[in-house]
């Protein structure tokens, strides 16, 4: 960490104890990050309306390059948070998921899924089994009846509107999967 973290107890009494836990969690942290730059812990009482005790809010703000990453965890929230262990606890794993989730896409290990293609049914041989789609970009793609989503192929029709996965055939490009939109087709 390029900075030393920040821990402030504001409005109460600073707890060794809770600092000597907060300082864990910040070091958990920069285990999942490699380039933690900064940590800034706040921890403040919040007197309850009506009632005797507190709930605690926490901040934890992170600083990675790029990016910096914040959680609050209001006292309102969780009425658990009458803990103050229990308040950095989740305030802690909320931020802990936050970073797990920026290093899983700065790493790339984010899943994307491909876009499906529109077009429309252009020729359709019911008793072979196979038809052709006119794609948007004008290409046209094979189809076979066992492509064709939920069993929808005998109600396909030359200019039947479908949603498709292109795949590489043996004899050009042929839609892996055909989905029939429309009020006939409903989505699967």
């Amino acid at each position: 960490m390029q900075t030393e973290p920040t821990i402030v107890f504001r409005g109460m009494e600073p707890s060794p104890m809770l600092r000597q836990r907060i300082e864990q969690r910040i070091q958990h942290l920069q285990r999942l990050h490699p380039h933690v730059l900064g940590c800034q812990v706040s921890v403040e009482p919040h007197a309850l309306h009506g009632r005797q005790g507190h709930r605690f809010h926490v901040r934890v703000e992170l600083s990675v390059p790029g990016h910096v990453l914040v959680v609050n965890r209001e006292p309102i929230e969780h009425q658990a948070h009458e803990d103050a262990f229990v308040a950095v606890r989740d305030a802690f794993d909320a931020m802990e998921r936050r970073v797990e989730d920026l290093a899983r896409v700065q790493r790339g290990d984010v899943k994307t899924h491909q876009p499906q293609a529109h077009g429309r049914v252009e020729h359709i041989d019911h008793a072979a089994g196979r038809g052709s789609i006119a794609a948007s970009d004008g290409r046209s793609i094979y189809f076979h009846r066992n492509s064709v989503v939920g069993d929808r192929f005998e109600f396909l029709e030359a200019g039947s509107e479908v949603r498709f996965v292109e795949q590489a055939g043996e004899e050009g490009p042929q839609a892996s999967t055909v989905v029939p939109l429309g009020r006939h087709h409903p989505s699967p």
